[in-house]
Protein backbone atom coordinates (compact mmCIF):
# COMPACT_ATOMS: atom_id res chain seq x y z
CA UNK A 1 0.00 0.00 0.00
CA UNK A 2 1.23 3.70 -0.85
CA UNK A 3 0.74 6.74 0.52
CA UNK A 4 1.68 9.79 -0.84
CA UNK A 5 3.83 11.62 2.28
CA UNK A 6 3.07 15.75 2.92
CA UNK A 7 4.97 17.77 5.18
CA UNK A 8 2.97 19.34 7.65
CA UNK A 9 4.22 22.82 5.47
CA UNK A 10 4.77 21.69 2.04
CA UNK A 11 2.65 23.44 0.00
CA UNK A 12 1.86 19.98 -1.55
CA UNK A 13 -0.53 19.63 0.66
CA UNK A 14 -4.02 19.10 -0.31
CA UNK A 15 -5.79 22.64 -0.47
CA UNK A 16 -9.43 22.03 1.16
CA UNK A 17 -12.22 24.34 1.12
CA UNK A 18 -12.87 25.91 4.61
CA UNK A 19 -16.35 26.74 3.78
CA UNK A 20 -17.23 25.03 6.86
CA UNK A 21 -13.54 24.20 8.57
CA UNK A 22 -13.37 24.55 12.11
CA UNK A 23 -10.01 26.03 11.33
CA UNK A 24 -8.81 29.68 10.73
CA UNK A 25 -5.57 29.02 9.07
CA UNK A 26 -3.63 26.92 6.53
CA UNK A 27 -4.05 23.00 8.06
CA UNK A 28 -0.89 21.64 9.68
CA UNK A 29 -1.19 18.09 9.06
CA UNK A 30 -1.00 16.58 12.59
CA UNK A 31 -0.79 12.63 10.91
CA UNK A 32 -0.57 11.58 7.44
CA UNK A 33 -2.98 8.37 8.15
CA UNK A 34 -5.76 8.17 10.89
CA UNK A 35 -7.08 4.56 11.40
CA UNK A 36 -10.50 3.19 11.89
CA UNK A 37 -10.79 0.19 13.35
CA UNK A 38 -13.05 -2.14 15.84
CA UNK A 39 -10.46 -3.28 18.65
CA UNK A 40 -11.96 -6.68 19.18
CA UNK A 41 -11.54 -7.52 15.55
CA UNK A 42 -8.57 -6.32 14.65
CA UNK A 43 -6.36 -4.42 16.98
CA UNK A 44 -3.84 -6.90 17.97
CA UNK A 45 -3.65 -8.37 14.55
CA UNK A 46 -4.19 -6.95 11.29
CA UNK A 47 -4.18 -3.41 12.65
CA UNK A 48 -1.01 -3.68 15.05
CA UNK A 49 0.66 -4.73 11.53
CA UNK A 50 -0.69 -2.19 9.10
CA UNK A 51 0.41 0.67 11.95
CA UNK A 52 4.11 -1.06 12.34
CA UNK A 53 4.30 -1.21 8.52
CA UNK A 54 3.12 2.55 7.93
CA UNK A 55 5.11 3.75 10.89
CA UNK A 56 8.42 1.55 9.16
CA UNK A 57 8.05 3.63 6.36
CA UNK A 58 7.79 6.92 7.84
CA UNK A 59 4.31 7.80 7.59
CA UNK A 60 2.44 9.29 10.61
CA UNK A 61 -0.58 7.30 11.40
CA UNK A 62 -2.89 8.05 14.45
CA UNK A 63 -4.41 5.12 15.99
CA UNK A 64 -6.07 5.06 19.23
CA UNK A 65 -4.50 2.60 21.54
CA UNK A 66 -7.73 2.97 24.66
CA UNK A 67 -9.98 0.50 25.09
CA UNK A 68 -13.76 2.47 24.76
CA UNK A 69 -16.56 1.79 26.96
CA UNK A 70 -19.31 0.95 25.80
CA UNK A 71 -21.57 4.64 25.80
CA UNK A 72 -18.34 6.45 25.19
CA UNK A 73 -18.76 9.59 23.51
CA UNK A 74 -16.08 10.29 20.65
CA UNK A 75 -13.70 12.62 22.41
CA UNK A 76 -12.25 15.81 20.43
CA UNK A 77 -8.99 14.77 20.69
CA UNK A 78 -10.23 11.93 17.73
CA UNK A 79 -12.11 14.63 16.24
CA UNK A 80 -8.94 16.59 15.86
CA UNK A 81 -6.91 13.51 14.78
CA UNK A 82 -9.37 12.88 11.68
CA UNK A 83 -9.56 16.41 11.06
CA UNK A 84 -5.58 17.12 10.70
CA UNK A 85 -5.10 13.60 8.99
CA UNK A 86 -4.66 13.88 5.04
CA UNK A 87 -5.65 10.42 4.88
CA UNK A 88 -7.97 7.70 6.57
CA UNK A 89 -7.84 4.31 6.23
CA UNK A 90 -10.78 2.56 7.42
CA UNK A 91 -10.72 -1.46 8.87
CA UNK A 92 -14.21 -2.48 7.81
CA UNK A 93 -14.79 -5.87 10.21
CA UNK A 94 -17.63 -8.10 11.13
CA UNK A 95 -18.02 -6.40 14.13
CA UNK A 96 -17.38 -2.36 13.42
CA UNK A 97 -20.44 -1.43 12.83
CA UNK A 98 -21.55 -2.30 16.23
CA UNK A 99 -19.31 0.09 17.81
CA UNK A 100 -21.18 3.58 17.87
CA UNK A 101 -17.83 5.08 18.14
CA UNK A 102 -16.98 3.73 15.12
CA UNK A 103 -19.67 5.39 13.63
CA UNK A 104 -19.27 7.94 15.01
CA UNK A 105 -15.35 8.39 13.40
CA UNK A 106 -16.56 6.93 9.95
CA UNK A 107 -19.22 9.89 9.91
CA UNK A 108 -16.74 12.23 10.78
CA UNK A 109 -14.11 10.77 8.43
CA UNK A 110 -17.30 11.19 5.92
CA UNK A 111 -17.77 14.99 6.71
CA UNK A 112 -13.34 15.85 6.74
CA UNK A 113 -13.64 13.82 2.96
CA UNK A 114 -16.56 16.56 1.69
CA UNK A 115 -15.15 19.36 3.22
CA UNK A 116 -11.64 18.90 3.57
CA UNK A 117 -11.03 17.07 0.73
CA UNK A 118 -9.37 14.19 3.13
CA UNK A 119 -8.75 10.77 0.97
CA UNK A 120 -10.73 7.47 1.97
CA UNK A 121 -9.13 4.21 2.17
CA UNK A 122 -11.17 1.37 2.71
CA UNK A 123 -9.95 -2.02 3.48
CA UNK A 124 -12.89 -4.96 3.88
CA UNK A 125 -11.38 -7.30 6.42
CA UNK A 126 -13.17 -10.28 6.30
CA UNK A 127 -16.24 -8.41 4.89
CA UNK A 128 -17.91 -8.54 1.85
CA UNK A 129 -17.82 -5.18 0.55
CA UNK A 130 -21.19 -5.35 -0.89
CA UNK A 131 -22.35 -6.81 2.70
CA UNK A 132 -20.99 -3.50 4.04
CA UNK A 133 -22.72 -1.76 1.24
CA UNK A 134 -25.87 -3.09 1.14
CA UNK A 135 -25.75 -3.27 5.03
CA UNK A 136 -26.57 -7.06 4.95
CA UNK A 137 -25.03 -9.60 7.25
CA UNK A 138 -23.41 -8.42 10.64
CA UNK A 139 -24.36 -4.80 9.38
CA UNK A 140 -27.71 -5.68 9.33
CA UNK A 141 -27.61 -7.08 12.65
CA UNK A 142 -25.59 -4.39 14.22
CA UNK A 143 -28.45 -1.40 12.50
CA UNK A 144 -31.03 -3.53 13.84
CA UNK A 145 -30.06 -2.87 17.25
CA UNK A 146 -29.02 0.59 16.40
CA UNK A 147 -32.60 1.11 15.37
CA UNK A 148 -33.84 -0.47 18.82
CA UNK A 149 -31.29 1.72 21.10
CA UNK A 150 -31.83 5.00 18.74
CA UNK A 151 -35.65 4.39 17.77
CA UNK A 152 -35.91 8.44 18.95
CA UNK A 153 -32.91 9.49 17.02
CA UNK A 154 -33.42 8.14 13.52
CA UNK A 155 -31.42 10.59 11.83
CA UNK A 156 -28.77 9.72 13.73
CA UNK A 157 -28.84 5.86 12.40
CA UNK A 158 -29.64 7.20 8.94
CA UNK A 159 -25.99 9.34 9.03
CA UNK A 160 -24.49 6.36 10.06
CA UNK A 161 -25.63 4.31 7.19
CA UNK A 162 -24.85 7.11 4.68
CA UNK A 163 -21.50 7.38 5.54
CA UNK A 164 -20.53 3.33 5.47
CA UNK A 165 -22.91 2.87 2.26
CA UNK A 166 -20.76 6.24 1.11
CA UNK A 167 -17.41 4.60 2.03
CA UNK A 168 -18.12 1.20 0.61
CA UNK A 169 -19.03 2.82 -2.37
CA UNK A 170 -15.00 3.54 -2.65
CA UNK A 171 -12.70 0.99 -4.41
CA UNK A 172 -10.61 -0.67 -1.12
CA UNK A 173 -8.38 -3.61 -0.52
CA UNK A 174 -10.63 -7.00 0.03
CA UNK A 175 -9.25 -9.11 2.23
CA UNK A 176 -10.27 -12.57 0.18
CA UNK A 177 -7.89 -11.10 -2.34
CA UNK A 178 -4.80 -11.31 -0.01
CA UNK A 179 -2.11 -14.55 -0.84
CA UNK A 180 -1.25 -15.39 3.02
CA UNK A 181 2.64 -16.89 1.97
Amino acid sequence: MAFPIHEASSSSSPSPSYSSCPFDSTPQWDYQVFLSFRGEDTRKGFTSHLYASLNQKGIITFKDDKELERGDVISSEIIKAIEWSVFAVIVLSPNYAFSTWCLDELQKIVECKKILGHEIIPIFYRVDPSDVRNQRRSFAEAFRKHDERFGADKEKVRRWRDSLREVANISGWDSKDWQVT
